[in-house]
C-alpha cells in the first residue's frame, strides 16, 4: 500500500479536524469515551486500594499500548459524520463490534505488549520499591520519594520502547484494516514503513498522542474530550497519508476544516 509523506503542518490540520468533529457531536463522543474513562478510574482506584500508587503512571502509559485497538468506534462516528448522516450511539458500538478480523489481530498484538509491559513493571516495582505500602497522598497524587522517582523514570524508559513499537504498528494499520483496504500483514508493514519514512512528523505525532493521553488519564474528565479528538485526528491524518481513490470515501482533514 503506497503512502504519501506528511508533515507537522498536516498533524496540526488533522488536530483541527478532530476538534471540529468533536464539536459536531460532543455528547455522543464523550459518551463513548466514558466507557474507557470508567475502566481507567476503576484501575486507578484499585492501585490506591492496593497501596501501590506509583503504579498509576505505568498503568496510564499502558493505555497507549492497548488504546489503538479500540478506535474503530470513533472511526465509524467520524465516517458517518462526513457522510452527512447524523451519527448515533449505535454507530460507535457497531464500528467497534464489527471491526475487521485484522483489527482484532492488531488488538491481540497490543494486548501482548501490554502483558509484557505489566510484567516488566511489576518486576521493576518489586526490585526498586518492594512491599512498602504507598497509598495516594491525595486523589491520584503520588508521594515523590527518591525510590518512586527512580522507578517512574526507569519505567518511562522501558515504556517508551514498547509504546513506539505499538505506535509504528498501529498508527496506520488500524484505520487501513477498519476500512478493509488491505490484509493484516500489508497493513502493519505499510504502517511501519510510513512511520520510519517520516521520522520527524511521526515522532512529533507520537509525542502529542502520548502527552495528551497521559495527562487526560491522570485527570479523567479530560479524557472525555481528549480521547475523541485524538481518535478523529488520527483518522483524519490517515486519510491524508493514505488517500482513497473512491469518490464516496470520507473527506480529508482539510475538507472538514473548510466545511
Amino acid at each position: 500500500m503506497h503512502s504519501q509523506s506528511f508533515s507537522i503542518r498536516d498533524i496540526a490540520v488533522a488536530l483541527t479536524a478532530g476538534r471540529l468533529a468533536f464539536r459536531a457531536m460532543p455528547g455522543l463522543s464523550a459518551a463513548y469515551a466514558a466507557v474507557f474513562v470508567v475502566i481507567g478510574v476503576v484501575l486507578m482506584i484499585a492501585v490506591g486500594v492496593l497501596n501501590a500508587s506509583p503504579l498509576v503512571l505505568p498503568l496510564a502509559g499502558g493505555f497507549l499500548l492497548v488504546g489503538p485497538a479500540f478506535l474503530s468506534g470513533f472511526f465509524e462516528l467520524f465516517r458517518v459524520l462526513r457522510s452527512g448522516r447524523p451519527p448515533r450511539a449505535i454507530d460507535a458500538f457497531r464500528g467497534f463490534a464489527g471491526a475487521a478480523a485484522g483489527v482484532w489481530a492488531v488488538a491481540g498484538f497490543c494486548a501482548f505488549l501490554f502483558l509484557i509491559w505489566i510484567t516488566d513493571v511489576g518486576v521493576l516495582y518489586a526490585f526498586m520499591i518492594g512491599a512498602e505500602p504507598l497509598p495516594y497522598e491525595l486523589p491520584w497524587l503520588i508521594k515523590p520519594s527518591q525510590e518512586v522517582v527512580a522507578f517512574e523514570l526507569w519505567a518511562a524508559v522501558m515504556g517508551a520502547i514498547l509504546a513506539f513499537a505499538t505506535f509504528a504498528v498501529a498508527a496506520f494499520s488500524v484505520p487501513l484494516l477498519y476500512e478493509r483496504r488491505v490484509g493484516p500483514i500489508e497493513a502493519i508493514s505499510s504502517s511501519v514503513r510510513t512511520v520510519f519514512a517520516n521520522p520527524v512528523p511521526s515522532l512529533t505525532w507520537g509525542v502529542v498522542l502520548a502527552a495528551a493521553t497521559l495527562l487526560a488519564i491522570l485527570l479523567p474528565p479530560l479524557l472525555l474530550v481528549v480521547l475523541p479528538i485524538l481518535a478523529y485526528a488520527s483518522f483524519a491524518l490517515y486519510q491524508r497519508v493514505f488517500p482513497s481513490d473512491d469518490a464516496d470515501a470520507p473527506r480529508a482533514p482539510g475538507d472538514l476544516e473548510a466545511s
